[in-house]
């Protein structure tokens, strides 16, 4: 009887050709893999955790309390800020109260030599003139001491930062532009200047 071969049903794999000795075979298709299951219904498709994006949300209760800790921060932050431009106001009061205090103590003594030369200008009327001298002097020392040195030389270039012209007079002694008298003087320098000394200036020819 004749042997037909036979014919290999499409619907059925053929078996795999055996694998050479010690060679390590391919995991098969049709075959569930080990670990976790896929599907729809798998670990994989579950939503992520509360840490997986930073954390749950804060509620509405946490919004509400750190406003709050701002706003008492800020409000904190003016208070100690007005508490301290009051401060700098009393002490800066307190400065100037004492600087008038320690220039009008300077000038007592020039105030005693002035009662002393009027109580004897009766007995010496000639002692006046010496004596308002000598208080004039005593004034013009205690202005230097204060850092407002007195100003009226003659003979010197005119300067406007420390003159002041209120005439022009004609001098043929004097060099054009020179001071040739002192109405005033002045006293002080630079930016500690007082007031300028009131001078008349010979005339440029």
């Amino acid at each position: 009887m004749p042997i037909h071969p036979r014919e290999s049903d499409p619907a059925v794999p053929d078996p795999p050709d055996p694998a050479p000795e010690g060679a390590v075979r391919p995991p098969r298709e049709d075959l569930p893999r080990s670990g976790r299951p896929a599907g729809p219904g798998s670990d994989t498709d579950e939503a992520p955790g509360p840490d997986a994006a930073g954390g749950p949300a804060p509620s509405e209760d946490e919004y509400t309390a750190e406003l709050k800790e701002l706003e008492d921060r800020w409000r904190r932050a003016l208070a100690d800020l007005d508490n301290l431009r009051k401060r700098h106001t009393r002490e800066l009061e307190r400065e100037r109260m004492a600087e008038r205090s320690r220039t009008a103590a300077a000038f007592l003594p020039v105030l005693d030599n002035l009662e002393l030369a009027l109580t004897h200008a009766g007995s010496d009327p000639g002692a006046i003139v010496e004596g308002v001298r000598a208080v004039r002097d005593q004034g013009v020392n205690v202005l230097e001491l204060l850092g407002y040195p007195r100003h009226a030389e003659t003979g010197v270039p005119f300067d406007p930062a420390r003159h002041e012209v209120v005439g022009v007079v004609q001098d043929p002694d004097a060099p054009p532009g020179t001071v040739v008298q002192v109405l005033r003087p002045g006293y002080g320098d630079g930016e500690r200047q007082l007031r300028p000394a009131a001078v008349t200036v010979a005339k440029r020819e």
